[in-house]
């Protein structure tokens, strides 16, 4: 669909901003875990390893339910597939309700599991619209737009939470607990968990509206099983999406830079209160990260690709993660912030948001385009990919547990090493068999494959 004039532009616009709505939403529901994770980890009284399992089955869920959100994609259409995503994510929020009066970790965790089933298929219908309706070199524009509504939500749903669940004796409370007697403990900490009944609740209802809403909205059913004569003679002879090499590196690059991403969000409260900071003055870090976050995507809305291509930002952003990683590590200085002495290298894991915003808009271009009839399975490989929000804060809190919260990023360093390779030569590989790389679709280019009914 391009930008036309009269009803078909205005059903272009209204369909951007539908799924800029819908965007808004994935970061609403997923981003409140950079607070429920240390939430968790004191209400349930958890280890670092065991809170960081909320981003765990959270984001396992992509890599179950990826392939069997296409099918249904398959089956039922877009608009429908959609409606059935949020109606797993009503769900998911719905489980909330027992698990807190019963005070279960692992019915949260069912919650969580089933929450990011319903966001597998919403992202795996999301992300193809948002690519093939315009322009290709223009993907990165409308993906920023995107990622905007994602942190913005991102950054006001800890607060709303906060609001609802932390009071201001909160900080006396968390400092006498280990002293409690056990049945004192307890029903302080029961009081506590059950406060997300009420939000959690009126989520669940919203969120069943929602799916309801999309599916009589004028967002309209795309069509990306039928392809031109000239992509399909491109075609022939395959029969699989791993036939297409820079769809699977491209996977791999975002498995492994949703994974930094979401340490950089969900990590920075536990680095924080290990410099000796409460929950409550931490609470705001997230906050700061998708801040930097949404400037990145502000700036990629202007740039690209007026100043810059979206391959030279997606090096230029890659190359930059590289760098903010070591300065993690390696920055020496301490300052004072809200009354605590902290390591001056918190910045540099706020400052992690600003290449973080273009990276993965800059993946999924390169890695999705020109699949034709594999668009849907090949989008659910890629929403494969973001299981990585489930792996690597596990694997940083295992190693925060084993040699500190600030040493524990060092997982940040292959990750981006390897997303340099991508942004400079892996997006071209087109052929396994071929070793000379062949040149990405030139500006302006737009999938052959969908048309939009």
């Amino acid at each position: 669909m391009t930008q036309t004039k009269g009803p078909l532009r205005r059903n272009f616009i209204i369909s951007i901003a539908t799924l800029a709505f819908m965007y808004f939403i994935f970061g609403f529901v997923s981003w409140i875990n950079a607070i429920l994770i240390p939430y968790f980890k004191i209400a349930c009284e958890l280890t670092n390893f065991e809170s960081y399992l909320v981003a765990f089955a959270f984001y396992i869920a992509y890599l179950v339910m990826s392939m069997p959100g296409a099918f249904l994609l398959k089956k039922v259409g877009f608009k429908r597939g959609i409606m059935f995503g949020f109606f797993a994510l009503s769900l998911g929020t719905l489980i909330f309700v027992p698990a807190a009066l019963t005070r279960t970790y692992g019915i949260f965790l069912t919650g969580l599991f089933t929450m990011g089933t319903g966001l597998a298929i919403l992202q795996t219908a999301a992300n193809p619209y948002v690519t093939i309706i315009g322009p290709l070199d223009k993907a990165v524009q409308r993906m920023s737009i995107m990622g905007v509504c994602n942190k913005f939500a991102g950054i006001v749903s800890p607060l709303i939470f906060a609001a609802f669940t932390l009071k201001a004796t909160d900080k006396e409370l968390f400092a006498a607990l280990p002293a409690m007697a056990e049945t004192a403990r307890n029903l302080a900490l029961d009081e506590m968990i059950r406060r997300v009944v009420l939000p959690y609740s009126c989520l669940s209802v919203l969120l069943f509206a929602v799916g309801l809403f999309i599916r009589y909205s004028v967002l309209p059913e795309i069509n990306t099983e039928e392809e031109s004569e000239e992509l399909a003679a491109a075609h022939a002879g395959k029969h699989s999406v791993f036939q297409f090499p820079y769809l699977v590196f491209g996977a791999i690059a975002l498995f492994l830079h949703v994974g930094t991403q979401v340490i950089a969000i969900d990590t920075i409260i536990g680095y924080a209160t290990s410099m000796g900071m409460d929950l409550i003055s931490a609470k705001a870090f997230p906050s700061y990260t998708l801040t930097a976050t949404i400037i990145g995507y502000i700036t990629g809305i202007f740039c690209i690709p007026r100043f810059i291509s979206q391959t030279d930002s997606l090096r230029v952003c890659t190359i930059a993660g590289l760098l903010l990683s070591f300065c993690i590590l390696f920055m020496p200085g301490h300052m004072m912030f809200k009354g605590h002495e902290i390591a001056i290298s918190i910045w540099f894991v706020v400052l992690l948001g600003l290449p973080n915003a273009l990276i993965y808009a800059g993946i999924w271009p390169l890695a999705i385009r020109n699949l034709g009839r594999f668009t849907k399975t090949g989008s659910s490989v890629l929403i494969m990919g973001l299981a990585g929000n489930a792996i690597l804060p596990l694997v940083y809190g295992h190693f925060a547990d084993q040699v500190g919260t600030r040493q524990a990023y060092w997982v940040l360093a292959p990750c981006f090493l390897y997303l340099v390779f991508y942004a400079a030569y892996g997006h071209k590989i087109t052929e396994w068999k071929r070793r000379r790389p062949a040149t990405p679709p030139a500006n302006g280019e737009k999938l052959h494959a969908t048309q939009m009914q």
